[in-house]
């Protein structure tokens, strides 16, 4: 049944953004969105939606077995995504939209690799199902409803930062940067693959 398909494959993908054992895909989402306010919903939700895109490409690919990759590099590479847009907030002076248009590239390129990161083990689900196109779309929807959900949260805490403290924008990107870096840093050096 495809809506049974698909609501399995939407928790999938919900829980791959939300679950607790996904602190790197939270970490990554965190230290793009620290940037923005809340007044910039539409482009963060423009935002986590290249992020979706990139991500479902490689799944896609990855499930319709064109490319392979080794999963501890994947493993390996995924923190250091993170850690890299850390570091390039760390570099802002100011928020304009046209300033951080760069942070589109960085969602993009880097849901390519993350998608990569879940592929070896949906490859294995959707191969045993008959509606592949089902399940993919599902996982995507729930996937980019996750992403949603986390980017609303984030942004309703900066609301109250931003209005009911006297914590300015530029102290609090560099403290969650700094942070998220720290948390990332960590991964990739316990991850490295050169075992």
């Amino acid at each position: 049944m495809p809506l049974q398909d698909f609501i399995f494959y939407f928790k999938l993908g919900w829980e791959h953004i939300i679950s607790l054992d996904a602190l790197d895909h939270q970490l990554f989402i965190l230290a793009l969105v620290a940037i923005y306010s809340y007044v910039n919903l539409k482009q963060v939700l423009i935002l986590v939606t290249a992020f979706t895109i990139g991500h479902s490409l490689t799944l896609l690919l990855s499930v319709l077995d064109i490319i392979r990759f080794d999963s501890k590099w994947i493993e390996f590479l995924i923190p250091c995504t993170i850690v890299i847009t850390a570091i390039s907030n760390f570099f802002r002076k100011n928020f304009s939209l046209k300033s951080i248009k760069i942070n589109y590239f960085l969602a993009l390129g880097f849901g390519l690799i993350h998608g990569m990161g879940f592929a070896n083990s949906i490859r294995i689900m959707l191969a045993k199902d008959q509606n592949i196109g089902w399940g993919l779309f599902g996982f995507n929807v729930g996937l980019e409803a996750g992403q949603v959900f986390m980017v609303m949260i984030i942004l309703l805490i900066t609301f109250f930062i931003f209005n009911y403290t006297r914590i300015k924008r530029l102290s609090w990107v560099l403290f969650i940067s700094a942070a998220v870096f720290s948390l990332a840093l960590k991964m990739a050096l316990e991850r490295i693959p050169f075992n």
